[in-house]
C-alpha cells in the first residue's frame, strides 16, 4: 500500500515538472504588450460593439474610459442595448453627452434573441451588421463588454501591436477586480488556470495549433472576421471567445502563403474589469457557468479533468500529511517538494494581482473548490440549467 501512495505522490511530481518546463512557460505570466512601442505613421479607422444588457451602473466608468480613448486614428463606438430593463440606452447616451463624445457613439436597440444564438454574440451581431452600414467601413472591430475600464492608451497599444505584427486578431485578459477576500482567494488562480488551460505562448506562436482569447477584449480585422463567416459562425458557442480564436488562427493556418502572422494574447493590469465578485457564490456561478462546456459536455472528460485535478493539486498536500503521520520521510518529502513547485509557479500570478506569495500555498484547497465548481457546471447541465446569465439560461453546444 505504502508503495502505491509513493508511485502516486512521484507521478505527482513529475506532472508538476511537466508543468513547470514544459507546458509553454505558461506560470510566469510574462505575455505583454510593450507600452513604448513606436507610433504609427497611420492609425486605421476602428470601431467599437458593446453589446449591454442591464449594465447601467458601469457605463458611467467603462463607456467614459472608450469615449476618452487617446487614438489618433477614426474611431467609432456602437452600444447595443440588449433587451435592458435598466435604462442602458439612456445612461450610455448621457455618458457621451457629458463627454462632449456624442458624435462618436450610436446607439442601437437590440432585437430579441433570435433562435440559435447566445445573448451576448446576437447583440454583438448586430453591431457589427450596423457597423457595416457605414459609408467607410472600420478597418478594425474592438469587442469588448460593457463592464471594462480602458486604460487611456489601450486602443493605440491594441493597434500598434496588431499593425507592427500584421496580427488578425489581438487580445487582452484584462485585470479582473481583487478586492475582497474571495476575490484575493480564488481570482488569481482563474487566470492561472486559464493560462495553464491555454499557454499564451502557444497561443501567440502562428505556428502551434492552440487558440484562445480573452472576451473582454479583442481587437479583429475585418476582413479575417468576414473571411472567417463572421460572428455567426461561434453563434452557438458559450464560450465564443476562444471559439472565435480558434476560427481565425484555423483559417490563418489553412492558407500556408497567408501573410497574417496570427493572433496574440496577453495580459494587462491597466484596463480592468469593473465585475465585483465578492462572495463565493458570485464566483461560483461565473466558473460553473461555462465549466461543463468547456469540457464538450464529456461525462468522460469531466471525471478526468476530477482526478487530474486531485492528482496535480491534492495529491501534494496528502503526501506531505500523510508522510509526517506515517513517518515516511519519502512520500513526506516528495509531497513537500511538489507542494513549493506549485506555490512557486503561482507567484508571478499573485505578483500580478499584488497577493502575498502566501497565498500560493492555498492552491490544493482551491483547486478543490474549482473541482467542485466544475462538478456542479455538469448537474446544472444535466438539469437543464447550464449557461444562465442575465436572465437567460443556455444549453447549447460549444
Amino acid at each position: 500500500m505504502m508503495n502505491i501512495f509513493v508511485s502516486i505522490a512521484i507521478l505527482s511530481l513529475i506532472i508538476w515538472l511537466y508543468l513547470l518546463l514544459f507546458r509553454g512557460g505558461f506560470w510566469f505570466s510574462n505575455q505583454r504588450i510593450n507600452p513604448n512601442l513606436k507610433p504609427l505613421n497611420h492609425y486605421p479607422s476602428v470601431c467599437a460593439v458593446i453589446p449591454a444588457r442591464n449594465e447601467a451602473d458601469v457605463l458611467p466608468i467603462s463607456l467614459k474610459s472608450l469615449l476618452t480613448q487617446d487614438y489618433p486614428g477614426n474611431f467609432s463606438i456602437i452600444l447595443v442595448d440588449d433587451q435592458s430593463d435598466d435604462n442602458t440606452g439612456n445612461v450610455a447616451q448621457e455618458v457621451a453627452n457629458n463627454c462632449q463624445k456624442s458624435e462618436g457613439l450610436q446607439v442601437i436597440s437590440g432585437q430579441p434573441l433570435a433562435p440559435g444564438w447566445s445573448g451576448k454574440l446576437w447583440a454583438m451581431e448586430q453591431g457589427i451588421c450596423q457597423a457595416q452600414k457605414q459609408e467607410n467601413k472600420p478597418d478594425y472591430f474592438l469587442l469588448t463588454d460593457a463592464d471594462i475600464e480602458h486604460h487611456s492608451s489601450n486602443l493605440r497599444e491594441l493597434i500598434t501591436k496588431a499593425e507592427e505584427e500584421n496580427l488578425a486578431l489581438t487580445s487582452l485578459m484584462v485585470w479582473l477586480r481583487c478586492q475582497s477576500f474571495w476575490e484575493r482567494f480564488l481570482i488569481p488562480a482563474f487566470v492561472f488556470f486559464f493560462e495553464k488551460l491555454y499557454p499564451f505562448s502557444w497561443v501567440n506562436n502562428p505556428r502551434n495549433k492552440m487558440a484562445a482569447a480573452a472576451g473582454g477584449c479583442i481587437l479583429i480585422r475585418r476582413d479575417i472576421l468576414e473571411e472567417i463567416g463572421g460572428i455567426e459562425v461561434v453563434s452557438k458557442a458559450l464560450i465564443d471567445d476562444c471559439s472565435l480564436a480558434a476560427a481565425v488562427k484555423a483559417k490563418l493556418q489553412e492558407n500556408s502563403e497567408n501573410t497574417t502572422q496570427g493572433i496574440w494574447l496577453g495580459l494587462s493590469e491597466k484596463t480592468r474589469s469593473l465585475r465585483p465578485y465578492d462572495s463565493l457564490d458570485s464566483i461560483w456561478n461565473m466558473v460553473a457557468r461555462t465549466a461543463y462546456t468547456q469540457l464538450y459536455y464529456s461525462p468522460f472528460l469531466l471525471l478526468g479533468t476530477l482526478l487530474g485535478m486531485i492528482l496535480v493539486y491534492l495529491v501534494a498536500p496528502i503526501s506531505l500529511i500523510l508522510g509526517v503521520l506515517m513517518g515516511n520521510q519519502l512520500i513526506g518529502i516528495i509531497g513537500g517538494i511538489t507542494w513549493l513547485m506549485m506555490a512557486i509557479s503561482y507567484m508571478p500570478t499573485l505578483k500580478l494581482y499584488r497577493c502575498s506569495p502566501l497565498w500560493g500555498f492555498s492552491l490544493p484547497i482551491i483547486g478543490l473548490l474549482y473541482s467542485l465548481m466544475t462538478l456542479d457546471s455538469a448537474w446544472r447541465h444535466w438539469r437543464g440549467k447550464g449557461g444562465g446569465w442575465k436572465g437567460r439560461v443556455y444549453s447549447i453546444n460549444n
